[in-house]
């Protein structure tokens, strides 16, 4: 599966009723923002479609054959969020300890479908904040449960470390999981400049340059041989 760039969620459906499935999947292909990765019937094959792909939400009918909804999500490690769908009103108190977002009575009118996905929006936003950027001129970055304002101003360089980066800044070194990527995306590229793919700079902080290295605040960075081209001071 490909994703294209105003696809953010991956989500699969698991539905054994064909025509639920169907209205499901048609309200999914309305929104820009969900990608449908993969639809099944039972909990096995949805334990599958799980382990192959980075799934963000999983509509979920809570009468599947063999495994019920609820002990197949209890089995699971890490679930992502769930969106339950059931022509039942009785399950809705038993969910309350796993990750639900919403709960839609089937016939599924497309104005809750449309509610629930926004309230899922608002979770993975709330959840995924590594990187709220506020006024431009600090980010935000998440490390555990709490938020760490980092001001762009006293940024020297970022640095990856396999699925960590570091962030040198004038008063210390911030490490946290996350890919150099992901930061990459939500920088200013006139303030900042990917020259490696180990390490993104501050413009501003550039002490000397060559054709091959970068030193700033007395630390040598090498010119990636990929960046070379892209690279306009």
């Amino acid at each position: 599966m490909t994703h294209s760039a105003s696809k953010k969620y991956n989500c699969i459906i698991v539905e054994d009723e064909p025509i639920a499935a169907e209205i499901l999947e048609n309200f999914v292909s309305q929104d820009k923002e969900l990608n449908l990765v993969g639809k099944c019937a039972d909990a096995v094959y949805a334990s599958s479609l799980l382990s192959i792909h980075d799934v963000d939400l999983i509509f979920l009918d809570l009468n599947l054959p063999v495994i019920k909804g609820f002990d197949f999500l209890r089995k699971i490690k890490n679930p992502p969020f769930v969106i339950v769908t059931t022509a039942y009103h009785q399950y809705a108190l038993e969910g309350y300890e796993l990750d639900i977002v919403d709960y839609l009575m089937k016939p599924i009118p497309y104005s809750r479908f449309l509610t629930a996905t926004g309230k899922f929006k608002h979770l993975m936003e709330v959840e995924d904040a590594l990187l709220e950027i506020a006024d431009r001129d600090h980010i935000f970055i998440s490390s555990g449960k709490k938020q760490i304002r980092i001001t762009l101003q006293d940024i020297f360089y970022i640095e990856s470390l396999r699925e960590y980066i570091s962030i040198h800044t004038k008063a210390e070194t911030f490490t946290i999981k996350m890919p150099i990527s992901k930061i990459e995306e939500s920088l200013n590229p006139n303030l900042f400049l990917r020259i490696h793919k180990s390490y993104i700079i501050s413009r501003s902080k550039i002490e000397v340059k060559s054709a091959n290295m970068i030193q700033i605040n007395g630390k040598k960075l090498p010119i990636g041989r990929t960046y070379k081209p892209l690279i306009e001071f």
